[in-house]
């Protein structure tokens, strides 16, 4: 018996006899065309069907790989993180670490601009998805703040991460409206987002943040400053 192929194979997947195209391209054009159909129609008023031959994607394969449209807005907040997670380097301070990588995932949902926009206006008039987003954008604070080295542990760390959440949403609604190129409105919004929090005691260093800070600030190595304590 001839063996099926998967549909997501890297030698397979050729739309309309186009380059071949891998995973990621794949989501990325799905996204670039369901987000300006958002973005012109309205969140609701377009198809995954309609997404899919704009894109010149085969209609069966988009089937297979995003059966509902919801599943599309939880890859785009996948991509940001990578975006934002991509470079695991020293950030700085906490506090400037987490304003780098909140900028860094705006700076992927700029990318879908109008089409992001259609998604928030949607929200209030579907609460199933606004409930799916809100743990979706829960989960990416949690790996933001892990990243940054905020501590994440026990009922205070959930609280932490409710509050960086807080603060993602108020920068959301600034990014919003913010017209300008280089989003200061945004900038400042996430920046006085972040003073707050910090002041309310949210932005607590983990235990491993604090030790690796005490190793930049000495020179010391790890086992050193254990025996040090």
């Amino acid at each position: 018996m001839e063996e099926r192929q998967d549909p997501f194979d890297t030698d397979e997947l050729t739309p309309d006899s186009t380059p071949e195209l891998d995973r990621e391209a794949f989501d990325i054009a799905l996204l670039q065309s369901a987000l300006s159909l958002a973005g012109t129609d309205g969140w609701h008023r377009f198809s995954l069907v309609d997404a899919a031959r704009d894109a010149g994607l085969p209609v069966d394969a988009v089937r297979s790989r995003y059966p509902v449209k919801p599943l599309l807005l939880l890859r785009l907040g996948r991509l940001a993180d990578e975006s934002a997670l991509r470079d695991d380097g020293n950030g700085g301070t906490l506090r400037e670490y987490l304003f780098d990588l909140m900028m860094r995932r705006f700076d992927i949902f700029e990318e879908y601009r109008e089409g992001v926009r259609a998604v928030l206006h949607a929200l209030p008039y579907d609460p199933p998805l606004a409930a799916l987003l809100a743990g979706a954008t829960m989960d990416s604070m949690r790996w933001l703040a892990d990243a940054a080295g905020m501590d994440c542990s026990g009922l205070g760390g959930l609280w932490r991460v409710n509050a960086l959440t807080a603060v993602w949403g108020h920068a959301l609604r600034a990014w919003e409206k913010d017209e300008s190129q280089d989003l200061g409105s945004t900038m400042a919004a996430l920046d006085g987002a972040l003073n707050r929090a910090e002041r309310l005691g949210v932005l607590k260093a983990s235990a491993r943040r604090k030790m690796d800070d005490a190793m930049r600030n000495t020179g010391l190595p790890d086992h050193e400053l254990e025996l040090e304590s």
